[in-house]
């Protein structure tokens, strides 16, 4: 399969096609409310803001099996982010990213950067990024900061 071929459900329940992202630029990243790198939000939104006119697309996964740091509903969740960090990028609903009912996403996502990286996710806010033809070039552990792959996506979009 390849990431195009995965439908997810959004934060409000409607099933989205990664399909519709077709051509673009998508950087994944499973989040969390209550984690020390919550304060991430405003770093993905400043990329969002400065690169989502030339084909960048922020794809948001809470994830609350990290120490129970998303434990809101996806309403909740949703509303924070808005309030908080302003956020205007594409939000899901929660998943597992590891484990017996890990999102095939994630499965995907892990598959594809190969080696010990395709081990599980080890914390919230790993980044996945993949270019406009639907593959994945790079994984980043959560201590990277999201205006530290801005090189990354800039070269992406070209």
């Amino acid at each position: 399969m390849a990431i195009y071929d995965y439908s997810v459900k959004k934060a409000n329940g409607e099933i989205k096609r990664l399909s519709d992202y077709k051509d673009k630029v998508l950087l994944i990243v499973n989040t969390a409310t209550r984690c020390t790198f919550t304060e991430q939000y405003k770093g993905l939104q400043e990329l969002y803001d400065k690169y989502h006119d030339k084909g960048l697309e922020i794809l948001d996964f809470p994830c609350n099996q990290f120490a129970n740091q998303a434990p809101e509903s996806d309403e909740e969740i949703d509303k924070f982010c808005k309030e908080n960090y302003k956020t205007t990028f594409d939000r899901f609903a929660k998943i597992d990213v590891n484990g017996v009912y890990e999102s095939p996403l994630y499965k995907y996502l892990k598959g594809e950067t190969g080696g010990f990286l395709s081990k599980n996710i080890k914390w919230n806010f790993t980044k996945f990024l993949v270019n406009r033809n639907g593959y994945v070039i790079g994984r980043f552990a959560p201590n990277v900061r999201p205006e530290k792959l801005e090189r990354k996506i800039r070269q992406a979009l070209l």
